[in-house]
């Protein structure tokens, strides 16, 4: 027995053989005053956590190093769908990122936050229909429906949206008055989440340092950046917090840069007044858009089929969602819920003060966030010049959805030099293959292309250069 659950050099791996997949819930109560709405204070919650590690058939040697990574998404997509995409790769493999990982000998761990995908969401919460937005107050500031009026303060989450997509599936004609008239969260809320995820990875992949890579994707950031923000006010603890996190990735992140607010803050004209945002699934998914220009030009940055893989997994990540939506009463269409909230956290005195290694990660063609690929820039700029393992990559023909996108066609194959994370001969797969090869390269080593510090641009044929 002792022979079978301690492998000899002989039969054990070095390498993964393969990879395994499975999803737990982490169980907690809403602290009181964290989230906006004081109903929900001490009310029992989870967490949804897809979890995707290596597999040794053999067992994994003695002396493999454990290496984990936790992974975090941003305001619509849920953990599952955004890092773990089961499509099929034009090269062979899957885009997923990862499982890209997990074949590098990394143990991942991707949370869906609270009030994302299977996490909870609360019946007085983001399950009531008639918490997604109403029309607006009048000018003068009456409201003339019985349901109720609303305000927003964020473009991105718009009014009535009861009217727009819900009307008839599931409220029957008529818009509702809400269980709850405030925004869903705060990025606190999800840095709490956060600090949890990160204890159940340590405990769970055992990493060799103690320690856990922490990267986050679009408003990701924020709430990676925030939770490594050591004079949280909200939540005491960071230091001990950011003393389990090695290095830190920002992908293609949202940044405040210098007027964002490092506290929460109340708008001029007050916060909005509902906490659940609604969209089809298909709109959510929508995020390899490029320049008309660049589109062209770069061939093969959607791999056919993966916007529609990422629409039927946030689609089997959604519960109450699926019955809503729709013109047919008997046909519902489903709609991707995501919570409301408040920014602040992440700009540059944050910035300014982080102390893990940083790796920041865009794509030359990132319409979905604002600001663009300047964010990427902007935020290594702000990193302290004290810190010497510090690295920008930014990746021509990569949009939002860097992580899924491939390439096609002549512009593949380099005129000289070897795609970075390819083989020599062999054309270049695309910007997810990159990203993959830089997060392996990074979570392990804490370099870039060799490199500990430097700024770097992967061109269209998907050679890393350093940027002048």
């Amino acid at each position: 027995m002792a022979a079978a659950t301690k492998p000899s050099a002989q039969q054990c791996d070095e390498v993964p053989t393969g990879v395994a997949t499975s999803n737990h819930f982490l169980t907690f109560r809403v602290p009181p005053r964290l989230m906006p709405d004081p109903q929900f204070a001490g009310r029992p919650a989870r967490i949804q956590v897809h979890r995707v590690r290596p597999v040794y058939a053999n067992g994994q040697c003695p002396g493999v190093t454990n290496r984990a990574a936790v992974l975090i998404h941003g305001r619509l997509q849920p953990g599952p769908a955004v890092f773990d995409l089961r499509h099929t790769a034009p090269e062979g493999g899957r885009l997923s990122t990862q499982e890209g990982l997990a074949r590098a000998g990394i143990d991942t761990f991707a949370p869906s936050l609270l009030g994302y995908g299977r996490s909870t969401r609360f019946e007085n919460g983001l399950d009531d229909p008639g918490n997604a937005s109403l029309r607006p107050y009048n000018a003068d500031g009456s409201c003339s429906w019985p349901e109720g009026c609303d305000r927003t303060h964020n473009p991105i989450f718009p009014l009535d949206q009861q009217g727009m997509h819900l009307l008839t599936n599931p409220l029957g004609g008529e818009r509702r008055a809400h269980s709850s008239n405030v925004r869903f969260g705060r990025t606190d809320v999800w840095v709490r989440d956060i600090r949890q995820v990160i204890d159940d990875a340590i405990a769970r992949a055992q990493p060799t340092d103690g320690k856990v890579t922490l990267i986050g994707h679009s408003l990701g950031a924020e709430r990676v950046g925030r939770t490594l923000y050591a004079a949280n006010p909200v939540l005491p603890g960071s230091a001990e917090v950011i003393a389990k996190v090695n290095r830190v990735v920002f992908l293609s992140p949202i940044f405040g840069g210098p007027t964002g607010p490092t506290e929460e803050t109340t708008p001029p004209g007050g916060f909005l007044t509902f906490p659940l945002h609604v969209t089809p699934f298909e709109a959510a998914a929508a995020t390899w858009l490029m320049p008309p220009d660049r589109e062209a030009a770069c061939t093969g940055h959607v791999v056919p089929g993966s916007p529609e893989q990422l629409a039927a997994q946030l689609r089997e990540q959604e519960t109450v969602g699926r019955e809503w939506g729709g013109s047919d009463p008997n046909n519902p269409t489903g709609l991707n819920r995501s919570p409301t909230f408040s920014s602040y956290g992440w700009n540059t005195t944050v910035a300014g003060q982080l102390t893990p290694p940083t790796l920041v990660v865009q794509g030359f063609e990132d319409l979905g966030v604002p600001g663009g690929v300047a964010n990427s820039s902007a935020i290594f700029n702000a990193l302290p010049a004290s810190m010497t393992n510090k690295v920008l990559v930014q990746v021509r023909c990569a949009s939002h959805a860097l992580q899924f996108e491939g390439c096609s066609g002549p512009r593949c194959t380099p005129a000289s030099g070897t795609p970075y994370g390819g083989l020599p001969g062999e054309p270049w797969a695309g910007p997810h293959a990159t990203l993959k090869a830089a997060l392996s390269e990074w979570i392990k080593n804490g370099t870039f292309n060799g490199s500990a510090s430097g700024q770097f641009t992967v061109d269209e044929s998907g050679v890393a250069s350093a940027s002048p």
